[in-house]
């Protein structure tokens, strides 16, 4: 996936973000995770922030491993895509996140 992102930074204004989940990942752990990633510039103190930060930024962000999302952290990226217009979410995982709209590619 990182190489992926890596691919398609040049797409996004503000660059690409990789998760990597392996193990169950609730909003707090997602935003945690999203605060050490290289390059991010904002340290994440709760779902609020990061969520306003997000909602202005021209990225791509890779989640890798989704089947490990609590559903309190999916509800979360539904609503954070909802008021973040420049956001992309490419999601990796065993099962689709079932947002909409949707493109689902099996690999």
């Amino acid at each position: 996936m990182r190489e992926i992102g890596q691919r398609l930074s040049s797409n996004f204004y503000d660059g690409v973000a990789v998760v990597s989940m392996d193990r169950r990942f609730g909003v707090r752990d997602l935003t945690a995770s999203l605060g050490c990633v290289p390059g991010m510039p904002f340290l994440p103190c709760g779902t609020t922030n990061a969520a306003s930060w997000l909602a202005e930024r021209d990225m791509l962000l890779v989640l890798d491993g989704c089947e490990h999302l609590a559903s309190e952290a999916l509800e979360w990226l539904r609503e954070l895509l909802a008021v973040a217009p420049g956001l992309r979410v490419l999601a990796a995982g065993s099962d689709p996140l079932a947002f909409a709209p949707n493109q689902v590619h099996r690999l």
